[in-house]
């Protein structure tokens, strides 16, 4: 079994989309982990403060390299800008929506290295049901 502690990181610059205003510039970390295989967290780096932290399906970001996907609080889809693929993310909370616009080839890249990490299929041999039930009846 792999090292858990295995980690694929990158930095993006993202637009944030704001209508009437154009694009907005800002960076993200992306951060994908053998610990949580399923997931790819992304912090936006949006001020002075602490960053704002999503946690999306590693599965949704890459679906959404080729065709719309999502529902609800998270939307994904391929799209252009200035004649560059972009891949768009749409969030909404109870304190409002963002839309992005992410390179698409950088998010196609670290997304290839995360499936050389841990392959399609395979991440439920870094998943530890024991430790993850305790976790949760602890928190119960």
């Amino acid at each position: 079994m792999m090292n858990s502690a295995a980690t694929v990181s990158a930095e993006l610059r993202l637009s944030l989309v704001v209508p009437g205003h154009g694009a907005v510039p800002l960076m993200a970390s992306l951060c994908y982990t053998a610990r949580d295989p399923y997931a790819v967290r992304m912090a936006f780096h949006v001020g002075a403060e602490d960053p704002v932290e999503w946690i999306f399906s590693r599965d949704l970001l890459l679906a959404g390299l080729t065709a719309p996907v999502g529902e609800g609080d998270v939307k994904v889809w391929p799209g252009r800008d200035r004649g560059l693929g972009v891949l768009n993310i749409a969030l909404s909370s109870p304190f409002g929506h963002a839309h992005f616009e992410a390179p698409m080839t950088a998010m196609a890249d670290f997304l290839k290295k995360t499936f050389r990490l841990i392959a399609a299929g395979r991440e439920s041999n870094f998943i530890n049901i024991d430790s993850e039930l305790d976790e949760l009846l602890w928190r119960a």
